[in-house]
């Protein structure tokens, strides 16, 4: 697609009278500044992912409070954040959001599924913002049981999977 635009303006710059040549070197500039804040975008959520995996907090069951001993975990996740937060800046990026989305497994009632995950979110959210995230630049948001990771999630260690929150970000 972005090989097929700059096609489309280099064509431009080829036709007089379709546009002139500054038009189209705004195309491109657009086009290339596009592709870079996307390669940025692939390689923070890349990195997010798998800081996410890699830290990943337990709550007590059935409630969004946090098992003891993650700490560490959280600094770490806030340290990433922080760190995509300056190769968005530095790559342009105006306006982008972090997103923590809470999952769960399939058991139990769905509607409360997504609303547990949701509040679990939220309180990976608040830690991060307690460790210097930005509040205006990261949401929580609760998927319940709509993305997970194995399926079906029919043993202990498969359900244990897909009860996870990922780190994401969205431009």
């Amino acid at each position: 697609m972005k090989l097929k635009a700059l096609c489309l303006a280099v064509s431009l710059l080829a036709l007089p009278g379709v546009a002139s040549a500054q038009g189209a070197l705004d195309v491109i500039k657009k086009t290339a500044g596009d592709a870079g804040k996307g390669a940025v975008e692939k390689r923070v959520n890349t990195k997010l992912m798998d800081e996410g995996r890699k830290n990943q907090c337990s709550f007590k069951t059935g409630t969004a409070e946090l098992d003891a001993g993650c700490d560490a975990k959280l600094k770490k996740l806030a340290s990433a954040l922080i760190d995509a937060k300056k190769q968005l800046d530095g790559a342009g990026a105006k306006s982008y959001k972090f997103e923590v989305s809470g999952h769960t497994d399939s058991s139990g009632d769905a509607a409360k599924n997504k609303k547990l995950s949701e509040q679990r979110a939220e309180t990976i959210v608040k830690e991060l913002v307690s460790r210097g995230v930005p509040r205006n630049e990261i949401v929580a948001v609760g998927l319940g049981s709509e993305k997970p990771l194995v399926k079906p999630d029919d043993t202990a260690a498969k359900k244990a999977k897909n009860r996870r929150y990922e780190l994401q970000v969205r431009l």
